[in-house]
């Protein structure tokens, strides 16, 4: 590990929860590398979005690695063959990419060893969300244990920790914290199928929890909606 500094990687989809969680680990003083996936998403105005929030905020380098997801498809995101649902469906949504959590978080344990980074953050959110099975606190636990097997950092000594700092907070408490820190939502895109300006529908999951955050923190939401 780096000893004079503190390093992190930080998973930057471009969305809210993401740019919020990018912001907290600058605050808390790590030199950020900022992480985005082009893995066949349905939505590519998301990635640019992450560029705009990776340099908003600011991060010593902001990667975008491909990643052809959408070649193994099963989920709405990935597959356009698949509708993205616009009313609240039971179970796990469609909109659930298989993996795609544990593939991010590899390729972020990857570079972390390569940096020297002593953590990875990841915007994951187990109160207001769609119920994905990789946002769960067992997931981030089990996927540490990974992590402390899994590397040569840890071997010799040096964990790397995996921060969710998001984890147990409302989307409207996400915000607040965000707004706080100075954060800029306007350069972020959170819907599922935004149009190529980064406009949201308005009528999907993400966009319903989206809305639904800033009505319940009193803040002003300024999303650009088609």
């Amino acid at each position: 590990m780096n000893e004079q500094r503190k390093l992190a990687i930080v998973l930057v989809s471009g969305g809210l929860d993401s740019a919020t969680c990018l912001a907290i680990a600058k605050a808390e003083g790590y030199e950020c590398y900022a992480l985005s996936f082009d893995y066949g998403q349905r939505s590519v105005s998301e990635l640019r979005a992450a560029e705009s929030l990776a340099a908003a905020i600011g991060v010593v380098e902001h990667k975008t690695l491909p990643l052809d997801m959408g070649a193994i498809g099963g989920s709405a995101l990935t597959d356009r063959d698949i509708a993205v649902p616009e009313e609240e469906t039971e179970g796990i949504p469609v909109t659930y990419v298989p993996a795609r959590n544990t593939v991010f978080l590899s390729y972020a344990l990857a570079w972390a060893e390569v940096v020297g980074a002593e953590a990875i953050f990841i915007g994951v959110n187990a109160v207001d969300y769609s119920g994905y099975p990789d946002c769960r606190p067992e997931y981030i636990n089990a996927f540490q244990d990974l992590m402390n097997l899994a590397t040569k950092a840890a071997v010799e000594g040096e964990v790397i920790e995996l921060r969710t700092p998001l984890i147990d907070l409302s989307k409207a408490e996400i915000i607040t914290v965000g707004t706080q820190l100075g954060v800029d939502y306007s350069l972020s895109v959170s819907c599922y199928q935004a149009d190529d300006e980064g406009r949201a529908c308005g009528v999907c999951d993400s966009c319903r929890l989206r809305r639904q955050g800033f009505l319940d923190s009193g803040l002003e939401d300024s999303t650009k909606y088609r």
